[in-house]
């Protein structure tokens, strides 16, 4: 996995270095030639070493007949999440925080699915995460752990945005009150990328909804294998196909939780400045001149 990952991020940065040309999926979601091409590239060595196993793909979705659904039946067997660019609107902008996210998932005869390896590779800084089921999680081949911090205020805590209808999504009320009770709350694009921040202690937590299968196979094994703790909003059991996610070294789990749980109940909430305050001089308060 490691193998194919950084094989993948050579082939990511090539296009990284001169710019390719940015296309749409949607209405605001991003997509360039470097997926497609990193999506054919890892797709084409797990069906050469793998070729029994299926595989579930940001760009070209489920690639096997085996597998019903992300969240319904499995077969028996070995299961990839693949995301060929996780932050491939950094990406596009020339702004180098973007990865290779592959994740495997096994599911036994009974039916039951558990993660069993994962590896994320970001290509800018050479810095390859990888954990294996029971095993603890690596940068670089070095154990890593998650952060020590036990203080809620003392935290530096990580989430996303959606690429596109923002309007309908909820997280800049969240983003703000975490602020308001954290050391700070930072935005980087690349949910992968965060949950392994959380694995080797640069983040203290993360959270985000919305996320895709792909975006979190990997990471969310990573950062439970250092020591941390990952569940749904409510503190139960993470599941893949909920699409949200809330990672955190343990130490402050409860203590965030909480503070999610008054913000879905408006209580408490800081009320957001406003910014008719900010047309005023910011010394003397005076209203610009005409």
């Amino acid at each position: 996995m490691s193998s194919i990952a950084r094989e993948a991020g050579a082939l990511l940065m090539e296009y990284f270095r001169r710019r390719v040309k940015i296309e749409y999926k949607g209405e605001a979601d991003l997509v360039t030639e470097a997926d497609r091409n990193s999506e054919a590239l890892v797709v084409g060595r797990i069906r050469e070493l793998f070729p029994t196993h299926s595989i579930l793909g940001e760009e070209s979705g489920s690639l096997a007949a085996s597998r019903s659904s992300v969240s319904g039946t499995k077969n028996a067997g070995y299961h990839w999440y693949v995301d060929p660019l996780d932050g491939t609107t950094n990406f596009a902008h020339g702004y180098p925080v973007f990865c290779v996210s592959l994740g495997l998932e096994h599911t036994d005869a009974a039916g039951v699915a558990k993660r069993v390896a994962g590896v994320v590779y970001d290509p800018t800084r050479d810095e390859l995460f990888s954990a294996e089921l029971g095993r603890g999680a690596f940068l670089n081949g070095v154990k890593t752990n998650v952060s020590a911090t036990s203080r809620l205020s003392e935290c530096l805590i990580a989430t996303g945005f959606p690429s596109q209808k923002r309007h309908k999504n909820p997280n800049i009320h969240f983003y703000h009150q975490i602020t308001m009770k954290t050391h700070g709350v930072r935005r980087a694009g690349s949910a992968a990328l965060d949950l392994c921040y959380v694995a080797c202690g640069r983040y203290d937590g993360f959270w985000e909804f919305n996320l895709n299968p792909w975006d979190t196979a990997a990471g969310v094994l990573i950062a439970e294998e250092a020591g941390g703790r990952v569940t749904d909003f409510a503190g139960g059991p993470f599941d893949i196909a909920s699409r949200e996610v809330f990672a955190t070294n343990g130490l402050v789990h409860d203590a965030l939780k909480q503070e999610f749980a008054e913000i879905f109940a408006g209580r408490g909430l800081e009320p957001l400045p406003s910014p008719l305050e900010y047309a005023r001089d910011p010394v003397t308060g005076a209203k610009p001149q005409s």
